[in-house]
């Protein structure tokens, strides 16, 4: 599978996260990890598990974080964790993040345009490495080149910690069918850095917002729910990479008060065949395109894969297709955890269910 992230794309494996909740089938917490929940108070130690259940705890916040990619940059933005922030990979495009952050993230020394070369994070003098891709070989395997082991990471004196939610998703038990996995990474990298209250603030609001959509149109039965459709453009048209129910974007499309069209995939991403597609015929198709950086480019992004859909041979006839019904929601904030996970269950209802959501 590919990931589709920010600024590239590089094939890799997801699966590892902070906080508890790994994976979680129906988004429920990992007792493990009740020492991050009593530090809620910011004090320490603090000791989070990665997908394997390994532990690592901290005695104090750590002041020299890397950041694998930019979600995790994003989250320690916008926790007030940003100042000691000291590079990234993959990072964001300018204007790609919500105003107020994209200045600070562009200050941001960037290690590597797409994964972080092996010497150089090493020898960055970081103290937390906060990693949002999966461990076969630490940091993906062999589609993420010569990753550091924890060994090497150790001797390095780097802390290496997973952000689960994402990179976890493969391994889940059980479908997604909440944030709840977004949202106890957030309060458990709010402990380790010392930042609870702010994370306490912002899953407060997340929470807020997903339940509006919910009062609103949760309690729709499966058979009046649209049936829905991520098609991931930037992934390849040739072959689409479809989103699975191990995957965020499949509790985000529920949430919404929609069906995800391959909820019945096992498994955070598959590459399936367009008949595939076409034996779901789904009633709307999200149109999933990375974010170019500006609204100009976001739309052309967006017309572009609308309008590839309308001309090939073998989706223009799909029902969503000919009667026009596009979500234009960008990939990151549907298929990468993070705070605007909420915003997208949001807007995918307001568009969906017209009149119902305020």
């Amino acid at each position: 599978m590919r990931f589709r992230g920010w600024g590239g794309t590089v094939a890799l494996v997801l699966g590892g996260l902070l906080a508890a909740g790994c994976g979680g089938g129906n988004g429920t917490a990992d007792e493990s990890d009740g020492q991050a929940d009593r530090a809620g108070s910011g004090s320490y130690p603090v000791t989070v598990s990665d997908c394997t259940g390994a532990k690592t705890t901290f005695s104090t916040a750590p002041k020299k974080i890397v950041t694998s990619n930019a979600s995790g940059l994003e989250l320690l933005l916008r926790l007030g964790a940003g100042d000691r922030v000291i590079g990234t990979g993959f990072p964001p495009g300018k204007g790609t993040l919500p105003a107020g952050l994209d200045a600070q993230a562009q200050k941001t020394e960037v290690l590597g345009r797409s994964v972080i070369p092996k010497e150089k994070l090493l020898g960055s003098g970081a103290d937390l490495y906060l990693d949002t891709f999966a461990a076969m070989g630490a940091m993906g395997g062999s589609g993420m080149g010569d990753a550091p082991t924890e060994e090497e990471f150790k001797a390095a004196g780097i802390k290496h910690v997973y952000l689960k939610s994402t990179a976890c998703a493969a391994q889940g038990k059980g479908p997604v069918t909440d944030l709840s996995a977004v949202e106890a990474d957030i309060t458990s990298l709010g402990a380790v850095t010392g930042t609870s209250a702010r994370a306490k603030d912002i899953v407060a609001g997340m929470e807020k917002k997903v339940a509006a959509v919910r009062k609103a149109v949760g309690g729709t039965p499966d058979s009046a729910r649209p049936s829905y459709f991520f098609f991931d453009y930037d992934a390849g048209t040739k072959q689409p990479t479809v989103t699975c129910n191990r995957q965020i974007a499949n509790a985000v499309i529920g949430l919404a008060g929609a069906r995800n069209v391959f909820a019945d995939c096992d498994g955070d991403f598959k590459q399936v065949g367009w008949e595939d597609v076409i034996a779901k015929n789904p009633d709307w198709i999200q149109l999933g395109v990375r974010d170019r950086g500006s609204d100009a480019a976001n739309r052309k992004a967006f017309d572009e894969a609308e309008n590839w859909l309308k001309s090939n041979p073998a989706t223009k006839g799909l029902k969503a297709v000919r009667e026009g019904h596009f979500v234009r929601v960008g990939s990151e904030r549907t298929t990468i955890a993070g705070v605007e996970n909420a915003d997208t269950v949001e807007a995918i209802a307001k568009t969906l269910h017209p009149g119902k959501v305020g």
